[in-house]
C-alpha cells in the first residue's frame, strides 16, 4: 500500500481530495490496522494524521470547556487531572477503552469514527452536548456527536472529510456527570450496555438539566430525551428514580447476541441509569459542598 504522513491539516486535505483509490485514515490504529491485516492492495493509501497538529490539541479551559484533537490518546486524557476535574464522566469513560497499552494508542476520533454502538466514548460525549469539528479542501462544519454515527460502522463523514477535534461546552456551577457499563469480563471487554449522565442542579439541588445517553441498547449510541424532559426542574427522590429506570427500559432497542440476550440488556440498562444518575449526583453535591467550606 501506499503510506503518506501530512505535517498538516491542510496537506492531509489535499491527499483526501486528490485521492482516486481508497484510503483509510490512521490515527490510534487500534481498530484498522486488525482490519488490514491479510489486505493485499496496492492501490491502497494509507495516510497517518498523529503528526498533525490540530489533530493533537488537547485544550482544557478555566471555564471548562474543552477542545481534543482526534489523535488524542486515551492515556494522555486519562493522566489529566483536569481534565477529570471538569468531566469526570468521559474520564470514566476512556479510562476503561482497553488495556494500558491499547489506550496508549487509541485515539478519540478513532472510537468516533469506528462507529460501534458500544463505543465508550460515545454516550458520555453525546450526554455532554460534544460538537464535532469536521474539515474538507471545501471548509468546515460543526456536527453534534450523536449525528456522527449513523449506522454500525458507518458515519457521516463525507469523501475528503477528517474529524478533527471534539468541542465539550464550558461547565455551569454545581455540574457534573457520570459513565457506567456493564461487560461479560471484568476488564478489557465490549459493553453490553452503557449510560452517561451529564447534570446540572440548583441550590436547592432540583434538577437544572440533566442528559442521559445509552450504549449498545440501539444500532447507535443516542440520548434519551423523555428523561431530560420530566427530569428537569425537579426534585431528586425515589419516585423520580423509578420514573428514570422505566423510561430508559422502555428507550432501549437491543438485540440478542451471544454476549447478552435483549431482554437482560433492558433490565439492567434501567439499573445503570439509576447508578450513574446517583452517582452524577453524588459527585455534584460533594462537590458543591467542599466549594462552599473552601
Amino acid at each position: 500500500m501506499d503510506y503518506r504522513q501530512p505535517l498538516t491539516l491542510a496537506e492531509a486535505l489535499t491527499l483526501l481530495r486528490d485521492a482516486v483509490a481508497p484510503v483509510h485514515l490512521l490515527a490510534g490504529g487500534t481498530d484498522l490496522i486488525p482490519q488490514l491485516r491479510g489486505v493485499n492492495d496496492p492501490t491502497l493509501t494509507l495516510v497517518d494524521l498523529k503528526h498533525i497538529k490540530e489533530l493533537s490539541e488537547f485544550i482544557i479551559r478555566a471555564d471548562g470547556s474543552v477542545v481534543i484533537g482526534a489523535a488524542v490518546s486515551a492515556q494522555r486524557m486519562k493522566t489529566n487531572r483536569d481534565f477529570n476535574r471538569f468531566w469526570p464522566g468521559l474520564h470514566d469513560a476512556v479510562a476503561v477503552m482497553g488495556s494500558r497499552q491499547i489506550m496508549s494508542r487509541a485515539t478519540l476520533g478513532g472510537n468516533i469514527c469506528h462507529g460501534s454502538p458500544a463505543a465508550d466514548t460515545v454516550p458520555a460525549l453525546i450526554a455532554a452536548g460534544a460538537m464535532c469539528r469536521i474539515c474538507s479542501s471545501d471548509g468546515e462544519r460543526m456536527v453534534p456527536v450523536n449525528e456522527v454515527i449513523t449506522s454500525p460502522g458507518k458515519t457521516c463523514l463525507r469523501k475528503g472529510e477528517i474529524l478533527v477535534s471534539v468541542s465539550l461546552p464550558a461547565r455551569p456551577l454545581r455540574s457534573t456527570d457520570a459513565y457506567l457499563r456493564i461487560t461479560p469480563r471484568k476488564k478489557m471487554d465490549v459493553a453490553i450496555a452503557s449510560v452517561a449522565v451529564n447534570l446540572t442542579i440548583d441550590e436547592s439541588l432540583c434538577v437544572l438539566q440533566c442528559s442521559v445517553a445509552l450504549g449498545a441498547v440501539a444500532p447507535v449510541a443516542f440520548a434519551v430525551s423523555e428523561a431530560s424532559e420530566f427530569m428537569t426542574g425537579q426534585r431528586v427522590d425515589q419516585a423520580m428514580m423509578a420514573r428514570l429506570q422505566r423510561t430508559v427500559r422502555q428507550a432501549s432497542r437491543p438485540i440478542d447476541d451471544i454476549r447478552a440476550t435483549a431482554e437482560y440488556r433492558t433490565q439492567v440498562t434501567g439499573l445503570l441509569a439509576v447508578r450513574a444518575f446517583e452517582m452524577a449526583f453524588a459527585r455534584v453535591t460533594e462537590n458543591t459542598s467542599r466549594d462552599q467550606n473552601s
